[in-house]
């Protein structure tokens, strides 16, 4: 038995337990009961009619909506939605019974649909009825506005396996600073091709998401850079179990809060929390911006995506340095 399952392999495999547990864990726990909170909604119309209907929205039981939010008039808040300042705009019609919200499925159907029920709801008690239009709608190939979230997996899941496959190559742990960087190096060229296939199979080729390629190419390699330097990095730091622990911050926690079936309004509070500063939260946020909201909002995010990947690389190269230094000469790659 002892030859068969050596202590090393029996921990990976408790290792593998716990991932597969904490996926399930974090999946179910994230999509099992979806509800807006306080979602950020403007409220367009004459004081002291605003006053009044935003008083009556904030309370509005469990807080579904955030409509502290301010919009001069209808053309402001078209402006914030398309800037993703905002997720809707309810524009009263204090002359009439019928009101106009104004939604972006571009930024995620799901949002939308919650923020449409909400406000239905609140127009039937007030024998209103309620008109909905879309400022940025998804595109027709983009089913409920979930390719730039399966895109942004796939180019994750390719980050984080290129790295892999060069630690398999000739160890997890590289041994010298030269061979790390010939790795990062690598793992750049393969970030570049993967995000320009993915831009174009998603767009030209199954015009599935609009926005320019070259821009939606440039965030896949940033995407995929993000996830294969943190790899390696954490392979550098930690050997094999490196892989473990990239795909806990990757798939487990990253993809249920990166906003895909449901934006981060409508996740618990723990996964709303953590989406915007991991990988997959900050790349579908980016594609988004760039396919439907003209590159706004892209500072926060890109700046997610450059910590990741500066700190993967300074990583990696310090832990092959280190290590390096520990084990001098150049040892055989069965050893590492």
């Amino acid at each position: 038995m002892a030859r068969a399952v050596t202590p090393r392999a029996a921990l990976l495999v408790l290792g593998v337990l716990a991932l597969q547990l904490g996926f399930v864990l974090s999946y179910v726990g994230a999509f099992h009961a979806p509800q807006p909170r306080e979602v950020p909604i403007a409220v367009v119309a004459p004081e002291p009619v605003r006053a009044e209907v935003t008083d009556r929205l904030a309370a509005l039981p469990d807080r579904p909506l955030d409509p502290g939010h301010t919009a001069a008039d209808e053309e402001a808040a078209r402006e914030e939605l398309l800037r993703r300042e905002i997720d809707a705009a309810l524009v009263v019609d204090v002359d009439g019974t019928t009101d106009t919200l104004l939604v972006a499925t571009g930024a995620g159907s799901s949002l939308a649909q919650a923020v449409t029920d909400v406000l239905r709801a609140v127009a039937a008690d007030q024998d209103r009825q309620l008109d909905v239009e879309d400022v940025a709608p998804a595109a027709d190939g983009d089913s409920r506005g979930l390719t730039a979230f399966y895109l942004v997996v796939g180019w994750c899941v390719g980050g984080y396996l290129c790295a892999a496959v060069l630690a398999i190559s000739r160890g997890a742990r590289p041994a010298t600073t030269s061979r790390a960087v010939i790795r990062l190096l690598v793992l750049l060229v393969y970030a570049l091709a993967a995000g320009l296939g993915g831009a174009v199979i998603t767009g030209p080729v199954l015009d599935a998401l609009p926005g320019g390629v070259v821009a939606t190419a440039l965030v896949g390699a940033l995407v995929v850079l993000a996830a294969g330097a943190t790899t390696l990095a954490l392979q550098g730091l930690l050997g094999v179990a490196g892989i473990g622990v990239a795909i806990l911050l990757v798939v487990v926690l990253g993809n249920p809060s990166a906003g895909g079936a449901y934006p981060g309004p409508l996740l618990p509070g723990f996964w709303r929390e953590i989406g915007p500063a991991l990988i997959p939260g900050a790349g579908t946020w980016l594609v988004r911006s760039v396919a439907y909201f003209d590159g706004h909002a892209v500072t926060g995010p890109l700046l997610v995506l450059a910590a990741w990947t500066v700190a993967g690389v300074l990583l990696t190269v310090l832990a092959a340095r280190f290590r390096g230094a520990a084990e001098p000469g150049e040892a055989p790659a069965a050893g590492r």
